[in-house]
């Protein structure tokens, strides 16, 4: 009697393997055993990158709200101090939005901002 190996679905195996492996290069996407290392590969890149994305964004948020704070003459540290000051509670994606499209919201949050960190120092310096 011969041997029974699951043709079928050991095929369907390596298919699914070789599909996700389109658009590798050379041998990595024509045969199994190298598509399949390339292919977990991927996957431990993908998945390692989902979680970097998250600060990527961060950097950015935070790199053009400085511009934009920087450009009113404060650093970006000084003005989320007087947001907190202020209990203005927008958070970075919005507040680099805001930068970039709409300038005049900007100008009255860091205006809040500013009279927060003033008052601040007003009360500071009489105590």
């Amino acid at each position: 009697m011969p041997r029974a190996t699951n043709g079928p679905a050991s095929r369907k195996r390596r298919k699914r393997i070789l599909l996700r492996a389109k658009g590798f290069r050379g041998f990595r996407s024509k045969l199994y055993r190298y598509a399949k290392d390339a292919v977990y590969k991927a996957w431990q890149y993908e998945y390692r990158d989902r979680k970097r994305r998250k600060g990527q964004f961060r950097r950015l948020w935070i790199a053009r709200i400085s511009a934009a704070v920087r450009d009113r003459g404060l650093t970006y540290s000084r003005f989320m101090e007087g947001l907190k000051a202020a209990n203005i509670e927008l958070d970075r994606k919005v507040l680099a939005d805001l930068a970039v499209v709409d300038e005049q919201a900007f100008d009255v949050i860091f205006a809040q901002a500013k009279t927060a960190i003033d008052a601040k120092e007003g009360a500071t310096l009489r105590a």
